[in-house]
């Protein structure tokens, strides 16, 4: 077999393939990018996802999607939409498939919990937990000292993955990055426009949203949590829901109407009875979706910006605000029916409990409670709080299984 040398994306310099790390290639025939996609790929993190709730609780039915099934199909739709425009499929898809790469156990449920146990050590926030993973905790380089780089992706593709680009300081609330991992941050942002995403983590952003609202909604269906004939009548609830967590400045009338809108598309179903013939129709429904959210994006963003490769930081992604809104509604259909449903809470609540307990008891119970991969950092935390931080970084990366059976486990040496 004969290896050509890779032909690089255009748009891209060498400080966008550099990595914190040098590391020549192994081989020829893969970009830089691709590197990084197929490390992220072969990752234990990346697996992991497969254990991980996305919204409803995978193994209470075969149907539901995992936090790994759901970056599979957001690294589709942001490979193809970032072609169009011009990025990197590689680096595309790399980044959608990290993007959540560090979310704990319990979807965002075990990420409330993990912040307010963490407060101390500078809090839990997903999307920072990924990039410490990409940078810090996954095993793939280590420097001369021995201290791991994570993954060692390039500058690019770690910018890509970042969707909050900013530290705690900047936001509490949302963030992408914590304090002591703030020089590989540092060295991925070099002369990055502060605060501003780039071009392929827009794109990985709003593949994200368009994987997840359709997919969640067509879960829902499946799963019997919505009725497609009740959504008329709960509109206002969906609009209390679509503004307060996912689009602040939605008018009501709007949300009437892109429901409307959405409706009187000819692949809406008027109903699901879970026929073969009805799930089928599901299948066109989300499919037609996802084209009908990244087409009009990419037909928009190229309005503005025109035909050449759009990468970096040379142009924003445009999403019509119609769009935007049809989007938002989709995704409060899952959290008013799934995520707000009184049994959902009273799962949430038991869950919430058993994350406060398990990071008291690997704490109480470490190093032997910790797994052998955290060992060095405890070994070199000089602090309470360095301590408390292995811990959460033990707990977060375990699956919602690992999390109930180490519970269970620690819970019987008290």
């Amino acid at each position: 077999m004969v290896l050509r040398q890779a032909v690089e994306s255009p748009g891209y310099s060498q400080s966008d393939r550099d990595r914190f790390l040098s590391e020549p290639a192994k081989r020829l025939g893969r970009t830089e990018f691709a590197r990084d996609r197929a490390r992220i790929i072969h990752s234990f993190a990346l697996r992991r996802l497969a254990a991980k709730t996305q919204v409803a609780v995978p193994w209470l039915a075969d149907f539901p999607r995992t936090r790994l099934s759901h970056s599979l199909e957001c690294a589709q739709v942001g490979r193809e939409l970032g072609w169009a425009l011009g990025a990197d499929p590689d680096l595309m898809e790399g980044a959608c498939l990290a993007h959540d790469i560090g979310h704990p156990p319990f979807g965002h449920n075990g990420e409330d919990a993990l912040n307010a146990v963490s407060e101390s050590c500078g809090g839990f926030e997903g999307n920072a937990q990924s990039f410490r993973l990409l940078v810090r905790l996954e095993a793939k380089t280590v420097d001369d000292s021995g201290k791991s780089v994570g993954l060692n992706l390039t500058r690019a593709s770690l910018d890509a993955a970042t969707k909050y680009p900013w530290p705690r300081a900047i936001n509490n609330r949302k963030f992408g990055v914590y304090d002591d991992d703030l020089d590989i941050f540092n060295w991925v942002r070099l002369n990055a426009p502060a605060g501003r995403q780039s071009m392929e983590a827009q794109i990985m952003d709003w593949s994200d949203d368009v994987a997840y609202s359709v997919h969640d909604l067509e879960d829902a269906l499946v799963t019997g949590h919505v009725k497609l004939e009740t959504l008329t009548e709960d509109v206002g609830e969906l609009f209390n829901v679509a503004q307060s967590t996912y689009m602040s400045d939605m008018t009501e009338q709007e949300a009437a109407d892109a429901l409307i809108s959405l409706q009187s598309l000819s692949c809406w179903p008027k109903y699901y009875d879970g026929s073969h013939r009805h799930l089928a129709r599901l299948k066109d429904l989300a499919s037609q979706l996802v084209g009908r959210f990244a087409l009009a994006a990419e037909r928009s963003t190229r309005a503005e910006y025109g035909d050449e490769p759009l990468t970096r930081y040379n142009a924003n992604l445009v999403v019509p605000r119609q769009q935007r809104i049809e989007v938002a509604i989709l995704k409060s259909i899952a959290t008013f029916y799934v995520i707000n449903a009184a049994a959902s809470q009273e799962r949430y609540a038991d869950q919430q409990i058993v994350i406060k307990e398990l990071v008291e008891m690997v704490l109480e119970h470490a190093p032997e409670s910790l797994d052998s991969f955290f060992l060095d950092d405890w070994a070199m935390a000089t602090s309470d709080n360095q301590k408390l931080r292995v811990v959460v970084d033990q707990v977060a990366s375990l699956t919602d299984p690992g999390a109930y059976a180490l519970h269970a486990k620690l819970g019987s040496l008290r």
